[in-house]
C-alpha cells in the first residue's frame, strides 16, 4: 500500500468519525449539521464498500428489515396521493438505515471513536445543564435567549437554553440520556467518577423537568425505571437519581408557584375542560384528540396503505376528517397513529413489531438476571432504552419522518449493532 493510499485511508476513516463525534453538539444547532453529518457519513461508508467489497456489513437482520421498510415506504409515496415532500422523504429515507450500519463499521475500525463520542455527550449535557440553569435563574441564556413567556410578557418556567424558540430542549436530554447513562457504565463506572457523574445525571432530570416537556420527563423517568429493573447492579445508581429527583422538583413545586402552575394546573385544565355547564375529558388535551381522531378516520378510509407519507397535514382539513379548528397539524403527535393514518396497516406492522421484539428480549433478559446470565450488556440495554423511548406507544410524540428525530432514533442503532456483532464473533471490545 503506497504512501497516497495510506494517506486516503486515514481521510476516508477521519473525517467520519470526526462528523460522528460532532453529532450530539450539531444535534443542538439545529438539523442542517447534524444531517449533514449523516448524509457525508453515508456516502463515504458506500464508497469504502464498494471500493473494498466489504458487503458483508449489510448481512444482518437490521438492515434487511429497514430495506422492507424503506422499499414500502417509497412504493407508498409512489401510489398514495403523490406530493414532492412524501417522495423526498421517502427517497432520503435510506441514509438514516446505512448510516447505522456505517456507524458500526466506523466504530470497528477506530477504537477511539466510541470514547470520543462519550465526551461529546458529556461536554453536551455539562454545557446545556450551565446554560439552561443560567437561563432559569436570569430568565437568559448564556447566548441571551431569553426564557419563554406569555402573550402578556410574563416569563414561563420553561427553559429552552440553546435551542431558543425550539422547545425541545427536553427531548434532546432525554432521548441521549439512556446513551450517556450506557457509555457511564461503559468506560468510567468507578467509585471514583461517581460522585462527578450523580451531579449530572441529577441536574439532567431537574433541566429536563425545567423545560416544560412533560413526555420527556416521562421519557427519562421510564428510563431510570427500566435501568434499576434490567441492570439490577446498577439499582443503587437509578434509585439516588430517582429519590434526588423527587425531593428536587418537590422543592421547585412548593416554591414556584409558575411551575406548579404549568405542570398541575395547566395540565388538569388540558385533561378536563367546562363545556355548556358541563366537564369534559380529553386524551392529553383538545387538539391532541382531535388529531388522534381525525387521523384514525384516515386510517379507516385506507387502512391497509394508509393516505401516504406525510399526508396527514394535506388531508386533515377536509370536511370528513375535519373535527375543528383544533384538529388540523402537520402531523397527529403520536408515532403510532401516524404511521396508520399514512402508512396504514403495513407501516405500522413494520414498526410496532420492533416494540413487541424487544419487549420479548428483555423479559428472556429479566429471566436470565434471576438464572445470574445476560442475554445483554449494561450499555445494550441502555441503548434498547433509547429505543423504547422512540417507540412507546402511549405519549404523543414528534414527527416520525422529521430528520432531526430520525438522526437521534438511527445513533444508538448503529451502537447497538456494533456492540451485539463483536459481541457474537467473541471480540473483546470493552475498552475500559
Amino acid at each position: 500500500m503506497t504512501k497516497n493510499t495510506n494517506l486516503k485511508r486515514k481521510l476516508l476513516l477521519g473525517l467520519p468519525s470526526i462528523l460522528i463525534t460532532l453529532i450530539p453538539i450539531f444535534l443542538i444547532t439545529g438539523p442542517f449539521l447534524s444531517d449533514l453529518s449523516v448524509s457525508l457519513v453515508t456516502i463515504i461508508f458506500l464508497y469504502i464498500v464498494i471500493k473494498e467489497k466489504r458487503y458483508e456489513y449489510f448481512n444482518n437482520s437490521f438492515f434487511k428489515l429497514f430495506i422492507l421498510f424503506y422499499l414500502y415506504l417509497l412504493a407508498n409515496s409512489l401510489m398514495q396521493n403523490q406530493n414532492v415532500d412524501s417522495l423526498r422523504i421517502s427517497f432520503f429515507y435510506f441514509r438514516f438505515g446505512i448510516f447505522s450500519i456505517g456507524l458500526m463499521y466506523f466504530l470497528n475500525e477506530d477504537k477511539n471513536l466510541l470514547r470520543n463520542i462519550y465526551y461529546s455527550i458529556i461536554f453536551c449535557f455539562l454545557i446545556l445543564i450551565i446554560d439552561g440553569l443560567v437561563q432559569f435563574f436570569l430568565k437568559k441564556n448564556l447566548l441571551g435567549f431569553e426564557i419563554m413567556k406569555t402573550d402578556s410578557g410574563e416569563p414561563l418556567p420553561r427553559v429552552s437554553s440553546f435551542f431558543g424558540d425550539e422547545m425541545i430542549l427536553g427531548s434532546y436530554l432525554s432521548r441521549l440520556f439512556p446513551i450517556f447513562f450506557g457509555l457511564y457504565f461503559w468506560f468510567t463506572n468507578t467509585k471514583k467518577n461517581f460522585y462527578f457523574f450523580i451531579p449530572i445525571f441529577i441536574l439532567t432530570i431537574i433541566l429536563v423537568f425545567l423545560s416544560g416537556e412533560r413526555t420527556a420527563l416521562f421519557f427519562i423517568i421510564l428510563s431510570i425505571i427500566m435501568m434499576s429493573i434490567f441492570i439490577p447492579n446498577q439499582k443503587k445508581i437509578a434509585r439516588i437519581i430517582l429519590v434526588s429527583f423527587i425531593i428536587t422538583t418537590s422543592l421547585i413545586l412548593s416554591f414556584s408557584e409558575k411551575t406548579r402552575d404549568r405542570f398541575i394546573n395547566v395540565t388538569l385544565s388540558q385533561i378536563i375542560k367546562s363545556e355548556s355547564g358541563n366537564e369534559k375529558f380529553y386524551i392529553l388535551t383538545r387538539q391532541h384528540e382531535e388529531h388522534y381522531v381525525s387521523a384514525l378516520r384516515m386510517f379507516n378510509e385506507n387502512k391497509i396503505f394508509g393516505l401516504g407519507v406525510k399526508n396527514f397535514r394535506n388531508f386533515c382539513n377536509e370536511d370528513r376528517f375535519r373535527i375543528s379548528d383544533y384538529t388540523c397539524s402537520p402531523h397527529p403527535h403520536n408515532t403510532y397513529v401516524q404511521l396508520l393514518s399514512e402508512t396504514g396497516l403495513i407501516g405500522f406492522l413494520f414498526i410496532f413489531s420492533i416494540f413487541l421484539y424487544f419487549s420479548y428480549k428483555l423479559i428472556i433478559h429479566l429471566i436470565k438476571i434471576y438464572r445470574s446470565k445476560y442475554l445483554y450488556n449494561d450499555l445494550e440495554i441502555c441503548l434498547i432504552i433509547a429505543f423504547y423511548l422512540t417507540l412507546w406507544p402511549l405519549v404523543p410524540s414528534g414527527n416520525f419522518f422529521n430528520n432531526w428525530l430520525n438522526i437521534i432514533y438511527f445513533f444508538p442503532v448503529g451502537i447497538f449493532l456494533w456492540s451485539r456483532s463483536n459481541s457474537k464473533n467473541n471480540i473483546h471490545i470493552n475498552s475500559r
